[in-house]
């Protein structure tokens, strides 16, 4: 007599009515099929946002005290978690240093599917260690089933030292849920295709992970308004955009703004206290230093020595 599947009650892994029969439908109706799908997820991450404001507290808690933030996961879940990172430092000028993805297998299972890794625990208390991880860090740990070993062996790693651990997945009462301080659990169901939860598990650990990664820098005052005043203005596209905010914020035209990014050393936010202000560049430096670089506390509170 087969042993019973370990993951066949995991609501990831069941077959949904919807798709039933997807195979014999036309290509419109398969893709409707995947859009109404589709159209749970936002519903299913919503339910969750009292948890996602509880993780955002806490780990600006931590960044302001030195602390950094860490994905990690195995599969599809580690690649969103090193996206989500990667994309911090161009997006709000931070270090690489402080958002950053662990994946199972490594750099190469970006690209190529490693999915063997993720059943070693011990590999991610190692790659977790590897990378300086300390108690002042948060960890986060995604895994779509809640009961990928490599994550759960991070998480309690992380936890032994006294570290906060959130677990993000898309199963009720998971074995992750209840191996981290937090649990984020949008209920997304079961994929249109059964277990591929490259699809709406996928999908609902972007937004959620978005939703962390944006609000935190929001909350440390890395936006300004609604602006990415951080934004490193390293290509032709980020240079424009960085004009366009300065003329937005500050009224100057096009060729002022771009003589006000080139004296401010590309930095938006100095050169809006410099304009905004009437301070030079080591000046506004130094009122935004005082104000946490928060552009608008710097211009409610800034004062200028002439």
């Amino acid at each position: 007599m087969p042993e019973p599947s370990p993951l066949g009650h995991l609501l990831t892994e069941q077959t949904n009515p919807a798709s039933e029969g997807i195979d014999r439908l036309d290509t419109v109706r398969i893709l409707e099929v995947i859009n109404d799908e589709d159209a749970k997820v936002a519903p299913a991450v919503r339910a969750e946002i009292p948890n996602i404001a509880q993780a955002v507290e806490a780990i600006v808690a931590a960044l302001r005290k030195g602390g950094r933030l860490f994905y990690i996961g195995a599969g599809t879940s580690g690649r969103l978690g090193v996206l989500d990172a990667a994309e911090c430092p161009p997006t709000f000028h931070v270090p690489p240093e402080l958002v950053q993805g662990i994946i199972a297998g490594g750099e190469r299972a970006l690209w190529r599917a490693s999915e063997a890794s993720e059943d070693d625990p011990e590999a991610g208390e190692r790659d977790l260690a590897a990378r300086g991880f300390r108690p002042p860090d948060v960890l986060v740990g995604i895994a779509a089933s809640g009961r990928t070993p490599y994550v759960l062996g991070a998480v309690r790693a992380a936890r032994r030292m006294g570290a906060f651990t959130i677990g993000l997945s898309c199963t009720p009462g998971s074995e992750l849920a209840r191996a981290a301080d937090l649990a984020i659990t949008p209920l997304t169901g079961p994929e249109v295709i059964a277990g591929s939860t490259r699809m709406k598990a996928g999908t609902a650990t972007k937004l959620v992970l978005n939703m962390i990664s944006t609000a935190v820098m929001i909350r440390l005052g890395y936006v300004y308004g609604n602006l990415m005043v951080n934004v490193q203005p390293t290509s032709v596209k980020l240079r424009d955009r960085a004009r366009r905010i300065l003329q937005r914020v500050t009224g100057a035209d096009e060729d002022e703004s771009a003589r006000l990014l080139e004296a401010a050393g590309g930095d938006v936010r100095v050169a809006i206290v410099m304009k905004r202000l009437g301070a030079g560049r080591a000046e506004a430096q130094r009122v935004l230093e005082t104000a946490g670089g928060r552009v608008a506390e710097a211009l409610r509170h800034g004062q200028v020595s002439h």
